[in-house]
């Protein structure tokens, strides 16, 4: 139950936009023009990406062993 409790949880908290830029990152974009900014901003999504799917791919690891080893019991 808890599982399930927590794909809404996760779900909203990834829908809420975040503007959490560093401010040498905000003013360096704020000072190019569009399509520099919208590179930046693209190579900011590619660098913070990896560590997501690392990430998320640990928590289906942990998931799925947790799920055979409840079939094995």
């Amino acid at each position: 139950m808890r599982k399930l409790l927590l794909i809404p949880v996760l779900w909203s908290a990834l829908s809420i936009p975040a503007p959490a830029q560093c401010v040498m990152c905000y003013r360096t974009a704020k000072a190019q023009n569009q399509e520099r900014s919208r590179v930046m901003n693209l190579g900011i999504f590619l660098l913070g990406a990896p560590p997501f799917l690392i990430l998320a791919g640990f928590i289906g690891y942990v998931f799925h062993r947790d799920r055979v080893n409840e079939e094995n019991e």
